[in-house]
């Protein structure tokens, strides 16, 4: 009885040395636990042993900062191991499970880009990858929708890139081996199933985001909520009959990736969980890092107390009196004496405001990077006007933005559209245009539109564009470079004359001065190859801008579409292999139907390719253009100039 007794106790003595081994095992390695298949990982906060960061990312307040509060930042971090997402010798893709708290902090209150993505990848570096619209995901363009990118993204994007299908600015989606989504969803969360309530993902607060991979059922859920509310019953995203077998391998690398582009943010990761063919460990979203507001905590909290039970009365007071001065000069606009200096055609903000009906959704007809156009009758004239509303917050010098646009105001040309002054209200800008009734040129060539524009209006808008770019270039009393020539910047009148408009990019220098800017900006698929070197536009950078709208308008396509064949995806590199195999006039706009000119089609076409040439001395000067396109000269040399580059690109 003795022995067997002395033999279960140390049998019990055992058991807990080996239970004290595991928890010491679980004590030292706390973020990971792997039993029979099930993987999970779980982080209520970071620190830099248990990730691999790459490109920008870097921790900050023990939390992942994925890109800088600067421009064209890239950044990833990943789960330092690979992770096991198949059995060996099988092709079915485990389970999984993921959720993380986020947060995206603007660079200012309006505007900021591009956003973020939860990755599945083999590919860790972001060496080489796009920035901007492009979230890090794919190194180049061609690898779009390629089955051996095997990646899986979801991303929390916010910017609409009109490239890659997106349904707008604040929007969830799934990435297979592609930036254009096979689901979106605008932001947000529903409450109690029926009711839907918006999150603006670049807001700054923290978001919580919950993503569930069932291999059994063929089903993908994404989830958001605002961090510390309970998940949702119902997934913002639900996918059916969906298979990652054939996209995950049978290790890959989780975690995330960001990028910016000239617009910019933080994007940051607070707390992340993870799990295979298991349930995710709890994640606590409560008492996390906010980088919606960074201030400085003061220890003497009772002094604070005090301060603010005094203050209270007398901030009321000041409010009241405050909301009644307000109101009083809610119109009111401050002139400086140097805005007088500079160009006295300032409008009074309250006719802005009251022309476009309060800036109204109603009356607005267009956005973009730099700010947003709204329709307007002014009461003092009746005069139809578009008033473009700058969204920064922040310049590099309201006295310098208002003199440029000032210069620009006493440009003079039939084929530009007019700029007839500006407002100011605070830090806000507001520049005020002629009103073309026909919108821009994009949207009567591309897609499908309404009225489909035929090849004589077509022809007479190219004449007239290559005109008043001639006077920028040449005509004026200082050279002005426009550096954002595209088709949407092309507006129409009444009558469908062509007038070139949106001066926000231009640059003045001296005839006999050569460029000093050193920014690349621009739209991609109209930047010339030199500016992304050196920085420096000049007239020839935007022949090179013309000649891609020159194909554009003979084509009715976009510069890149990744909706065509992969040869085709690049509109010029697809147009000089047409014109190798002699082919080039099948690229005429199909919705014209085959009526149009063919001597002007193939004019417009070759054209189009000689001044979008990539070395820039071998492009045409306006003049000349103009020229050709008035039929007062020939194409100068077309076919030995293409030999000679192919000549060069064999040897």
């Amino acid at each position: 009885m003795f022995g067997v007794a002395t033999d279960k106790s140390k049998s019990r003595r055992s058991s807990k040395m080996a239970g004290a081994r595991v928890l010491l095992i679980l004590f030292i390695f706390p973020p990971l636990l792997i039993v029979q298949g099930h993987f999970s990982f779980h982080f209520s906060q970071f620190n830099a042993s248990t990730l691999e960061l790459f490109g920008d990312a870097s921790l900050q307040s023990k939390a992942i900062s994925l890109t800088h509060q600067s421009q064209f930042s890239i950044g990833r971090a990943f789960y330092r191991q690979p992770v096991r997402m198949k059995d060996s010798g099988l092709n079915s893709t485990f389970s999984f499970s993921t959720t993380f708290v986020f947060s995206i902090a603007p660079s200012s209150v309006s505007v900021s880009g591009h956003g973020m993505a939860f990755i599945m990848t083999p590919h860790r570096s972001p060496k080489g990858f796009l920035r901007a619209a492009f979230l890090g995901l794919i190194s180049n363009l061609s690898s779009l929708g390629e089955a051996s990118n095997h990646l899986f993204a979801v991303e929390f994007d916010t910017i609409k890139s009109t490239e890659f299908n997106d349904i707008n600015d604040n929007h969830v989606g799934v990435d297979l081996n592609d930036l254009i989504s096979v689901d979106s969803k605008a932001a947000g969360y529903w409450i109690d199933n029926s009711k839907f309530q918006n999150v603006d993902l670049k807001k700054g607060q923290n978001i919580q985001a919950w993503i569930d991979y069932d291999n059994l059922q063929s089903e993908l859920k994404v989830t958001i909520a605002e961090a510390g509310l309970d998940r949702p019953q119902k997934p913002l995203i639900y996918m059916k009959n969906i298979s990652l077998s054939n996209i995950l391998q049978d290790e890959i690398y989780v975690g995330f990736s960001a990028a910016t582009g000239a617009l910019f943010e933080e994007n940051c990761i607070l707390a992340w969980s993870f799990a295979t063919n298991g349930s995710t460990p709890y994640l606590n979203a409560s008492n996390l890092p906010s980088f919606l507001h960074r201030k400085s905590k003061t220890s003497n909290s009772k002094r604070i107390a005090s301060i603010s039970t005094v203050c209270v009365v007398l901030l009321v007071l000041a409010v009241v009196a405050l909301l009644v001065r307000l109101k009083r000069n809610q119109y009111r606009d401050i002139i400086e004496e140097w805005e007088e200096e500079y160009w006295p055609h300032r409008f009074n903000y309250k006719d802005l405001h009251i022309a476009t009906k309060g800036f109204g959704d109603e009356e607005l007809i267009g956005s973009g990077g730099f700010g947003r156009v709204y329709r307007g009758v002014l009461p003092t004239n009746g005069l139809q006007v578009a008033v473009k509303c700058i969204l920064r917050e922040t310049y590099d010098g309201v006295k310098e933005f208002i003199a440029e646009i000032s210069s620009l105001g006493r440009l003079q040309h039939r084929n530009l559209v007019q700029i007839r002054g500006f407002s100011r209200l605070g830090k806000k800008l507001f520049i005020v245009y002629d009103h073309m009734p026909n919108g821009s040129l994009d949207k009567m060539i591309f897609g499908n539109p309404k009225i489909v524009l035929g090849w004589n209006q077509r022809y007479k808008i190219v004449r007239d564009v290559s005109a008043g770019l001639l006077y920028l270039h040449e005509e004026w009393e200082q050279r002005v470079v426009h550096r954002d020539i595209k088709s949407s910047n092309v507006l129409l009148d009444s009558d469908l004359n062509g007038k070139l408009g949106d001066f926000g990019l231009a640059r003045l220098y001296e005839h006999n001065e050569k460029s000093q800017t050193t920014r690349v900006v621009g739209t991609l698929g109209y930047i010339a190859p030199e500016l992304i070197h050196t920085g420096k536009a000049s007239p020839a950078t935007d022949v090179f801008s013309f000649g891609i709208f020159l194909l554009e308008v003979a084509c009715g396509r976009r510069p890149v579409d990744l909706s065509l064949q992969p040869a085709q995806i690049v509109m010029v590199d697809w147009l000089r292999e047409l014109h190798a195999t002699g082919t080039l006039m099948d690229a005429a706009d199909p919705k014209l139907g085959g009526q149009y000119v063919e001597a002007e089609m193939e004019r417009v076409l070759k054209l189009g390719l000689l001044c979008s040439y990539p070395q820039p001395e071998r492009r045409l000067g306006m003049r000349h253009v103009l020229q050709i396109l008035e039929e007062e000269s020939s194409i100068p040399n077309f076919d030995d100039l293409f030999n000679f580059e192919s000549r060069n690109s064999s040897t």
